[in-house]
């Protein structure tokens, strides 16, 4: 018998979590029915999707649309290019992480260079373009406010040009609802690029950027709202029997940098970096770490679907498997 830990908590997370004890082989297995004509829901395996985290050559492709739901969206997105319009979300702010590459933002509230790591908020209402080289990033669309609750690394400015061989021009701008989303299209006109970037000027805000370094096993939210958070976990050397379980709250986490076993008893899944998993509500989790392992959390009270059809599905392993595993890293445990 291996007794693990759970904490069972609930969003927002300002308070102490309930501890239990469990038997980890029972935790992990299927409720048997006691009487006739009784069953239950059948328990879904975890999405999983992953994308490489270096540039892949090849044609233009839209931002991936990965998981989404009535009050939320999360994306992926490969840049090679500029941008072929200023973007402004009329209902919600826009939050990115960049994976690898570079990317320079243009927006209202300033311009500003981004690189391996960093995290950035548009908020709701403030136009913006992106020129990406080679680089890779992931976007979330969530209900405004969101603040910046992160350690700030550097501000935006005010930059004309805003990049070598930039010229004045006039340039589309599309003014979008439902999340960010295509075919939300509400005006689009032209404007000058120019007056679009000197407004920053007039802005009492500046773009800031967040950093995704935390402290060793501990996790640091970068952005937190009444409904949404988005934070950077640190696991280091975990044998997996720590569980946590969030009564409110769906999750979807992307892996950073390390390999995680992700175990549940919706199944299990080899996190390595660039892989997203959905974890809904209510379902215990832990993580086998050897070794160092770091991953973003996303979690909204919203329920999010795995809209992506080429997602995969976890794997079900019995407890004498993840016994076995374990064992190979840290040599067998006593019972």
């Amino acid at each position: 018998m291996t007794i693990v830990t759970e904490y069972f908590d609930e969003f927002p997370f300002d308070g102490e979590p309930r501890v239990l004890r469990r038997d980890e082989e029972l935790l992990l297995s299927r409720a048997v029915p006691r009487m006739p004509g009784v069953s239950w829901d059948p328990i879904p395996p975890l999405k999983v999707v992953h994308f490489d985290q270096t540039y892949q050559d090849g044609a233009f492709i839209p931002p991936r649309i990965l998981w989404e739901g009535e009050t939320g969206r999360i994306e992926w997105m490969q840049m090679n290019f500029r941008q072929p319009m200023y973007h402004r979300n009329l209902d919600v702010d826009e939050m990115s992480y960049q994976i690898r590459g570079e990317r320079t933002l243009m927006t209202e509230h300033g311009t500003v260079e981004l690189r391996d790591g960093d995290f950035v908020r548009i908020p709701v209402g403030v136009a913006h373009d992106n020129y990406g080289r080679r680089g890779s990033h992931i976007l979330w669309y969530f209900p405004a406010p969101l603040h910046d609750v992160g350690v700030v690394v550097r501000t935006a400015e005010v930059l004309i040009p805003p990049f070598a061989g930039w010229q004045a021009e006039t340039v589309n701008e599309v003014h979008t609802d439902c999340l960010g989303g295509r075919h939300c299209d509400r005006a689009v006109q032209l404007s000058d690029e120019t007056l679009l970037l000197e407004q920053a000027h007039h802005e009492s805000g500046r773009l800031a950027v967040l950093s995704s370094h935390v402290d060793t096993d501990s996790t640091s939210w970068v952005w937190r709202g009444a409904q949404h958070a988005i934070g950077v976990v640190d696991i280091t050397d975990s044998d997996g029997t720590l569980y946590r379980r969030r009564r409110n709250v769906d999750e979807v986490q992307y892996q950073i940098e390390g390999t995680r076993l992700l175990i549940s008893a919706n199944g299990v899944v080899e996190l390595t970096p660039g892989s997203f998993v959905h974890i809904p509500l209510g379902v215990a989790y832990a993580s086998v770490v050897k070794g160092a392992s770091r991953h973003i959390t996303t979690v909204t009270t919203g329920k999010l679907d795995c809209v992506w059809d080429a997602a995969a599905d976890s794997e079900q392993w019995d407890h004498a498997r993840i016994e076995a595993y374990r064992a190979a890293l840290f040599g067998a445990a006593d019972s």
